[in-house]
């Protein structure tokens, strides 16, 4: 059972979302914060797999909660839910330690496709939100440290890198290119080496400053 902390400032989001998720049976909503600093307590308090994270909330924002939580060694994974009108925000996250995003109206099955990603240790990013990404970057790069230039990637760690930016799971991934999930381990750690990044949604983000992906 993945169990799952709502923290979001609207009722109604927290209570639409809790509806949705009673109907999966491997999803349980461990309970609800209504603004940053309760969100941090119920986290220390409850100990869920996964908290879906608002960014805009009173006495502590999304941010915040994810800074608060990257000195943590033990915190839980973070989706955060955006509609998208702040970029500066939403990169703010990712560099924060966000495992991904979510759209407020997102279907069921997205939804706890996404918990399952981030809590088997997964990151999001789906195709739609790529563009947002890349045109973000462009406008206000996130100059990640990194050997400049980096070492090239191989065709085969470049496949793996676009799967990546599609939100692929190491066994998606394994599955598309007729690789071992081995193997899809070892592409990405040196696709993160060669790109001076500590994570998958990172290595996708320098990936199109760099214009590696386009």
């Amino acid at each position: 059972m993945i169990r799952v902390l709502l923290a979001d400032d609207q009722h109604l989001v927290r209570q639409g979302i809790r509806s949705l998720l009673d109907l999966v049976p491997d999803i349980e909503v461990a309970g609800e914060a209504p603004d940053g600093e309760a969100a941090l307590a119920a986290i220390a308090e409850l100990r869920p797999d996964v908290v879906l994270l608002d960014v805009r909330m009173p006495r502590m924002d999304g941010i915040e909660v994810l800074r608060r939580l990257a000195a943590d060694g033990s915190a839980p994974a973070v989706l955060v839910l955006t509609t998208f009108d702040d970029d500066e925000a939403m990169f703010a996250c990712i560099r924060a330690g966000a495992r991904g995003f979510l759209l407020k109206d997102v279907t069921l099955e997205d939804l706890a496709e996404a918990i399952r990603t981030v809590a088997g240790g997964g990151e999001l990013i789906r195709p739609a939100l790529t563009a947002r990404v890349r045109d973000g970057l462009e406008r206000a790069p996130c100059r990640f440290p990194a050997l400049d230039p980096p070492d090239p990637l191989t065709e085969r760690e470049r496949a793996v890198l676009r799967l990546l930016a599609a939100g692929c799971s190491n066994r998606e991934i394994a599955g598309a290119l007729h690789l071992a999930i081995g193997t899809v381990k070892n592409h990405i750690s040196s696709v993160l080496s060669k790109l001076g990044v500590r994570d998958r949604t990172r290595a996708v983000l320098r990936a199109f400053e760099l214009r590696v992906l386009q």
